[in-house]
């Protein structure tokens, strides 16, 4: 009788519906991105958002936010979510196994290091040298552009 007592705090309405969009949500991640890709596709998200961060704060530094640009990141980071999708299917199609979605995938963290990096030096945030080296090229281009923005 203690057990049933216990699980009147565990089914819930909420917790239903979360079950429910799961159990829907799950085959359709599966089938878009591919089974056992769950960590590596947090990562980009995270970096995703990391760039949003870094680039909003760097933006009202410089001076050179607006909504308009602002808004526009919205179809970008879209895209950004995407491309790796179109890469599975793409493997499924042609049978290279992760291949072209490893390659995409990595392409694109690397591609979201480098801005958000070069977003958090123009916002100013402290670090290393050696990274600032890296990306060095990325850092002269942001500023550029917020330096046309801003004329």
């Amino acid at each position: 009788m203690k057990f049933l007592q216990s699980l009147e705090h565990v089914v819930t309405p909420a917790n239903g519906m979360a079950v429910t969009a799961g159990v829907f949500l799950t085959p359709i991640f599966q089938y878009l991105y591919g089974t056992g890709r769950l960590d590596i596709l947090f990562v980009l998200f995270f970096m995703i958002a990391l760039d949003w961060v870094t680039g909003i704060s760097a933006a009202k530094k410089d001076k050179s936010y607006t909504a308009e640009y602002g808004l526009s990141r919205i179809p970008r980071s879209l895209f950004l979510l995407a491309l790796p999708a179109v890469a599975n299917m793409l493997d499924r199609v042609i049978g290279t196994p992760g291949f072209l979605f490893y390659g995409v995938t990595f392409g694109l963290l690397y591609h979201t290091w480098n801005s958000l990096t070069a977003n958090a030096h123009r916002a100013g945030w402290p670090m290393p040298k050696s990274v600032e080296k890296l990306v060095s090229a990325e850092i002269k281009a942001k500023t550029e552009r917020a330096k046309r923005k801003e004329s």
